[in-house]
C-alpha cells in the first residue's frame, strides 16, 4: 500500500522489528542518521551483517567491517549467507547468535522452512529474492541453507537474509509479487505492517 501511494515500483522487506512498541530491531540508519530502535545483543552486534548504501554504491558485510554511513543508509539483519562467492551460513556454529539469542525474536529464525527474503550483490547486479511458504502441497518455503545456496547460484558475491515469515514482501513494477502468509494454511494471504523496506531505483 505504501509503495502504491508513494509511486515506488521496486521494494523488498527490510530488517527485523519489535511490535510493542513498533520499532526496528538491529541497527538502522536513514540519510546518515540513526533511527531509534532496539539493538542486537552486544556480543553479536558486530558480526551480524548489514547493507550499506552510499553514493558510491552498495556493500554487504559484517557490521564491524562497515563504517557509520556518511549521509547514506544502513540496514542490519542477517544472518550473512554468502561471502566471497561462498555459502558461509552454518547453523551448527551459530557465529551470529541467532539460535543463542532467539529470545529477541519469536523463535530461532534460522530453523526450519519458512517464507524468506534476501538481498545480494554480484558482478554489476543487485539480486532480490523472496520465496513464499506455509501452504501445504503448494509452497513450503526455504531453509536458511537453501536460501544461501540460491543466492550463491544466482551469482551473488555477498548476500544476507532479510526479515521473512509473514513479513516477506516483494514489490516489482508497483505490484506485490508474493503471497504473505503468517500462519500455516491460513484462509488467505495477508500483508502486515513492517518497519523498514529497501527501495530500489530501477532506472
Amino acid at each position: 500500500m505504501w509503495c502504491s501511494t508513494q509511486g515506488v515500483g521496486e521494494a523488498i522487506v527490510g530488517g527485523f522489528y519489535r511490535r510493542d512498541p513498533f520499532r526496528p530491531l538491529g541497527e538502522l540508519w536513514i540519510g546518515g542518521r540513526p533511527v531509534e530502535g532496539e539493538a542486537f545483543p552486544g556480543e553479536y552486534r558486530g558480526v551480524r551483517p548489514a547493507l550499506l548504501a552510499e553514493e558510491d554504491g552498495l556493500r554487504i558485510a559484517r557490521r564491524e567491517a562497515l563504517s557509520e554511513p556518511a549521509g547514506g543508509d544502513l540496514l542490519q539483519a542477517g544472518p550473512l549467507l554468502v561471502e566471497d562467492g561462498r555459502v558461509v551460513f552454518d547453523a551448527s556454529s551459530d557465529v551470529e547468535g541467532f539460535s543463542a539469542g532467539a529470545g529477541q525474536f519469536d523463535s530461532d529464525i534460522t530453523e526450519g522452512r519458512h517464507p524468506r527474503a534476501a538481498i545480494g550483490i554480484g558482478d554489476g547486479h543487485v539480486t532480490l529474492l523472496a520465496c513464499d511458504g506455509r501452504r501445504t502441497l503448494v509452497d513450503d518455503g526455504l531453509t536458511m541453507l537453501e536460501l544461501a545456496a540460491a543466492m550463491r547460484d544466482l551469482g551473488c558475491e555477498t548476500a544476507m537474509n532479510l526479515d521473512g515469515g509473514g513479513s516477506t514482501t516483494l514489490v516489482h513494477r508497483g505490484h506485490l509479487l508474493n503471497r504473505p502468509y503468517t500462519e500455516q494454511d491460513q484462509a488467505s494471504p495477508a500483508s502486515r505492517p513492517i518497519v523498514s523496506a529497501l527501495v530500489l531505483d530501477a532506472a
